[in-house]
């Protein structure tokens, strides 16, 4: 039976949905990452991260107020290029959520790992969870899915409560780490700030976990259509969330790079591996308390996060149906509860194939990084060709400098993509198409109307993926390539291409039916009172 979706969370409840996103396990498992593969120099790592993501989430912040709608980061695209450029979007944008959900889960056993007791030790061996560790896994992902299951209310209060707590645990681990012995000379005496090169920082931002880790500002913009007064509440949410993550994110990692000890940092940067790294950290400096309260929270903020990515993957899904390109099941919503339960069912079904085929935080942090990536890049190019052809459409938040901001964000995310090293960005572009017969399914089911528009605004996309899977493969050593393009060049060769591809998408845009049929549906409900 379809339903409506409620509108109860305010716009503080909504922020707090944006920040239990983004700290989860990345809090947990990214300072000791980014550290590994940049040395001090991933507190950089860190701001560069961010202010790609901010300029990107601006964007979203705008189409959010003018799209309040469940799951609507998977529909923007399909407003303004048509069903093609709106499928892959989508797919890739739901891809880089939905795996969020184990990813989180497994963070938490791999915490419980080093736990003094050896059926602990046993659930974490060589880098990989063991039957045991996937099955308390499994459990987690089931629990995320039952707070879910009851109702939008009760997710939002239950996000609230353990978001306030885990805010509280990192500050208190930033606080123990330097109250016990700050090492300056790790950044620069013992080694170098930035031993691996510039690269290897641009690389930390692509595949460390610090994309992943800002990832969930979408949170605020797939729960839109279930906020009050989402013109305002939105943008606050999501810039709210991404700047307090920010301070959080680089005091951790400064305390982390402050906190190891230098004997060991001579050894090389690369060579730490952690299970549990803050937690393991906190018992070298016996500090049992805060190793007690991390134990703790590696459940917690990770279940946290787990929880509010089932609750916005549920959404995208539903949004996908009310796109035609999955069964008309999932766009059924309860009643009484106000929860699309059937999509809510098939997400946690997907979370456990990945569970499976990827059973550790760092073997997972990297793919989701990239395909999250590819998932940005529609947001830019679809809100100024939206600009341009849907002028007359109500925009409750138009944001200043959007003329530069969207070109900027478009550029940062394929510099992001491009620094992911080949052949990683080859693998993830390739999982992107892969769902191609599902859109061609549907389309043929629907009589291909609109084809032929479709397909003339996506040749950007089609032509951009195997671009940027050509300028990794050319590009520097220093990101993988075979070094065709020179180090520094390679990157200005990317940014060159991204802004040609940019003003091809903005110019591709037109005025979708889509866009006309959702404007109708409006004005239906408007005229009926809902």
């Amino acid at each position: 039976m379809k339903s409506s979706i409620q509108r109860n969370i305010g716009p503080f409840a909504l922020m707090l949905t944006g920040l239990g996103s983004i700290i989860g396990s990345g809090w947990l498992f990214g300072a000791w990452k980014a550290a590994k593969i940049a040395g001090p120099a991933a507190v950089c790592a860190w701001i560069i991260g961010a202010v790609v993501i901010l300029a990107i989430a601006l964007t979203y912040a705008e189409l959010g107020a003018m799209f309040p709608e469940s799951g609507g980061m998977v529909r923007y695209a399909r407003y303004s290029h048509g069903a093609l450029v709106g499928f892959i979007s989508a797919w890739a944008n739901w891809i880089a959520i939905v795996s969020v959900i184990p990813i989180e889960a497994e963070a938490s056993i791999q915490y419980m790992s080093t736990w003094p007791y050896e059926w602990a030790h046993n659930l974490f061996v060589n880098g990989s969870l063991t039957p045991p560790g996937l099955l308390l896994s499994a459990l987690l992902v089931i629990v995320y899915f039952m707070l879910n299951y009851w109702g939008v209310k009760v997710f939002a209060r239950a996000n609230t409560t353990i978001t306030v707590f885990k805010f509280i645990i990192p500050g208190l681990t930033i606080a123990g780490l330097l109250a016990s012995g700050f090492h300056s000379e790790n950044f620069g005496t013992s080694s170098e700030f930035a031993p691996y090169g510039w690269s290897a920082v641009f690389t930390a931002v692509a595949t460390s976990g610090i994309v992943f880790s800002f990832n969930g500002f979408q949170s605020p913009v797939n729960l839109a259509g279930e906020a009050r007064n989402p013109s305002k509440s939105v943008p606050f949410a999501v810039i709210g969330s991404i700047l307090l993550a920010l301070v959080i994110y680089v005091l951790l990692q400064f305390a982390y790079i402050g906190a190891v000890n230098p004997a060991d940092v001579a050894k090389g940067w690369s060579h730490f591996n952690f299970a549990s790294p803050f937690a393991e950290l906190a018992l070298a400096l016996n500090l049992n308390w805060l190793a007690i309260l991390l134990y703790v929270d590696a459940f917690v903020s990770p279940s946290g996060t787990g929880t509010t990515y089932m609750a916005t993957t549920t959404r995208m899904i539903y949004a996908m149906e009310r796109n035609n390109t999955l069964p008309k099941m999932f766009g059924n919503v309860h009643p009484f509860y106000g929860v699309p339960r059937n999509a809510m069912w098939f997400n946690l079904a997907v979370s456990f194939v990945f569970m499976f085929f990827f059973r550790g935080w760092s073997s997972l942090a990297a793919v989701i990084s990239v395909a999250t990536v590819i998932s940005y890049l529609t947001g830019p190019i679809s809100l100024m060709a939206l600009r341009r052809t849907a002028l007359d459409v109500e925009r409750p938040l138009k944001l200043p400098f959007m003329g530069i901001i969207a070109p900027f964000a478009f550029v940062c995310a394929s510099m992001v993509l491009y620094w992911a090293k080949w052949p990683l960005t080859g693998e993830i572009i390739l999982l992107m198409i892969v769902a191609l017969p599902i859109y061609f399914y549907y389309q043929g089911k629907s009589g291909w109307g609109g084809w032929g528009g479709d397909l003339k605004a996506a040749w950007w996309l089609v032509a951009y993926l195997p671009t940027m899977a050509a300028l990794s493969i050319l590009g520097s050593k220093q990101f993988g390539g075979i070094g065709a393009l020179p180090y520094g060049w390679d990157m200005l060769v990317v940014a060159v291409v991204a802004l040609v591809f940019y003003f091809w998408g903005v110019n591709t845009g037109y005025r979708t039916r889509y866009l006309d049929e959702r404007e109708s549906e409006e004005d239906i409900l408007e005229g009926v009172g809902v």
